[in-house]
């Protein structure tokens, strides 16, 4: 939290030079894997005589998980390390790596995801991590997956050591700095969502040593937003990122229940609703968005509520009980996932959707017909090719129908609005910060803006993607806000990070996990699979016969493996899908070279 000294802090614009750091201190991971110790036989026949290693007590002692001649080039293999343990281990371009067997997300087994070239994407959600260190270098997630030393001896068995305590735990944290007096900058981090945790994290992991505010609007600390519309019963403790301790240990003041009421970019200065104005030397801004309400007569009744943050989910909860009657307004992802979180526990759930299917305009009609009617298989009521043009109260002043196009009057004691959202740029307006129509910020592939050292990602970041696009795009993916807030940062601290991320989202809805990655429009969707056994992948194709997207239900880890496939520079036509035969011959790509870049 703030004190009083936050209230002017003077800042000499000058970049403080860093001090000297232990070798791997910054930038490096606790448990490196060193490439010096990491070999392996250069062809199945030969063998290598073991690299000298000097007796380290942090180590193990080196364990056998497998011969050498066992492991084909480009193969994932899931090894026992102890009988605790589990690491995967990897031969690409003749060596050997070994890193841990579990995003570190969700814990999906990564033996099963795409393969890429130095790293491997998690076949759920598509984090990836780096086979050389085990850094994490896409979202979702923060952690790093433990690094193992890996040796070939001379009988041709791949040993590997482990540090002791990447044993005790599956996740590794990149080494942090902490503050330094001498180091007079200021950085800010505005907006406390999952691209500005990720931003700060990655702030301290690459060295930066000057003072940094982390100013977040609601009372919680950071947490996983995308969760609360899916289980709303949720613990606030099961959704933070990180504990107080944490941030504290780490030198990142935090600043609860406070908002950004003004940027002045002319004075470098940030006014907060906590009455400071604090002098930055950069900022990062990823304010994220607020749900919004359309302007339909009763809008502001008592139990009409918007599901986005915690305190949302609290409200709802307050008011359900086994005899309400819920109607959700919208055929979004968070209206549906919210209804499908509800009809278990409550009277009925009604959803009142605009188009003829939900979800039609990101997966077209047949995947969307699938869809309601698994909606309809669990005793959710779908009015579809509708809309509520009045909300009338009780003498209360609660809702207690709603009243359709058609002149319907529905019982309703709770209605959830899932009909957009608004992004939270207002404060922004009489900065030099340009702001589109839709508010959103336009960015360099530096995420910088046009107003030197004000960077801003996330939501409201209007920003280029790896795809056919040329043009930016404004995604609200939380992915893309973790990739945001982590490129952000390297460039704050001088690196040089340009954005190179796939779009990827997921959700989960009555135990069905729904994955999609790309971006782009299509005129046709090509289904392999069965959609009503709810195992199937969808090929989005343009009008130039090119894949701009792929989603999946139930075939994992083929939309994983169409992100790998963009994020290397390759794309994918309808003439290699068109085989029914053998749909996914394709995914032998991801082994092909990296096409050179002239």
């Amino acid at each position: 939290m703030g004190s009083i000294n936050c209230k002017e802090y003077k800042t000499t614009g000058n970049v403080t030079p860093k001090q000297e750091q232990p070798a791997g201190a910054v930038g490096s991971y606790q448990s490196k894997c060193n490439a010096s110790s990491n070999s392996s036989s250069s062809s199945s026949g030969d063998k290598m005589s073991p690299t000298p290693t000097t007796p380290n007590v942090e180590y193990t002692a080196p364990v056998a998980v497998c011969r050498a001649d066992e492991l084909q080039e480009n193969e994932m293999k899931q090894l026992d390390f102890d009988e605790n343990t589990r690491i995967l281990v990897v031969k690409q371009q003749g060596r050997v790596h070994a890193v841990g067997a579990k995003c570190t997300h969700y814990g999906a087994p990564l033996h099963t995801g795409a393969l890429g070239v130095g790293r491997v994407r998690c076949p759920w959600h598509g984090a990836c991590f780096s086979l050389e260190t085990g850094d994490i270098e896409d979202f979702p997630g923060l952690d790093s997956l433990p690094c193992y030393n890996v040796e070939v001896n001379g009988e041709g068995q791949v040993m590997v050591r482990a540090k002791r305590s990447d044993l005790e735990k599956s996740k590794r944290l990149k080494n942090m700095v902490k503050r330094q007096p001498q180091d007079e900058r200021c950085f800010i981090v505005v907006g406390g969502g999952p691209s500005g945790a990720v931003c700060v994290e990655t702030l301290r992991q690459e060295g930066f040593t000057g003072r940094l505010i982390f100013v977040c609007r609601e009372q919680y600390l950071p947490y996983d937003r995308v969760k609360i519309s899916k289980s709303l019963d949720v613990a606030i403790e099961t959704l933070q990122f990180r504990n107080e301790a944490f941030y504290k240990e780490h030198d990142i003041e935090l600043w609860l229940g406070v908002s950004a009421d003004k940027l002045d970019t002319a004075q470098k200065q940030l006014h907060c609703s906590n009455g400071y104005v604090v002098k930055y030397d950069k900022i990062y801004i990823a304010t994220g968005c607020s749900a919004f309400k359309p302007n339909i007569p009763g809008a502001q009744l008592e139990n009409v509520k918007t599901v986005r943050e915690y305190a949302d989910a609290k409200a709802i909860l307050e008011v359900v009980t086994p005899q309400t009657r819920v109607v959700c307004l919208g055929s979004s992802f968070v209206a549906l996932e919210a209804a499908a979180g509800l009809v278990s526990k409550v009277a009925s759930v009604h959803v009142i959707g605009r188009e003829n299917v939900p979800l039609k305009a990101a997966f077209g009609e047949l995947i969307g017909e699938r869809i309601l009617k698994l909606f309809e298989d669990n005793k959710v009521n779908m009015l579809m090719q509708s809309g509520i043009t009045e909300i009338l109260a009780n003498d209360a002043g609660q809702v207690c129908e709603v009243l359709l196009l058609d002149g319907t009057r529905l019982p309703c004691d709770l209605l959830i609005m899932g009909t957009g959202s608004t992004l939270n740029t207002q404060f922004l307006a009489d900065s030099d910060v340009r702001r589109n129509k839709n508010g959103s910020v336009d960015v360099t592939d530096f995420m910088e803006s046009n107003v030197p050292d004000v960077y801003v990602g996330g939501d409201i970041a209007n920003a280029h993607i790896q795809s056919l696009a040329q043009s930016r795009v404004n995604i609200g993916h939380y992915q893309l806000a973790q990739y945001h807030g982590r490129t952000a940062a390297i460039n704050m601290c001088g690196g040089l990070k340009k954005l190179e991320a796939v779009p990827f989202f997921f959700t989960m809805i009555f135990g069905k996990g729904i994955r999609y990655a790309g971006h782009g429009s299509y005129k046709e969707v090509i289904i392999d699979g069965s959609l009503d056994d709810l195992q199937f992948i969808a090929y989005f194709v343009n009008a130039a016969d090119t894949v701009t997207a792929v989603a999946s239900c139930g075939r994992d880890p083929i939309v994983a493996q169409f992100a790998e496939l963009i994020s290397q520079g390759k794309c994918l036509g309808r003439g290699q899908i068109e085989n029914a035969e053998n749909r996914q011959a394709w995914t032998a790509k991801l082994k092909e070279p990296l096409p050179r870049v002239r």
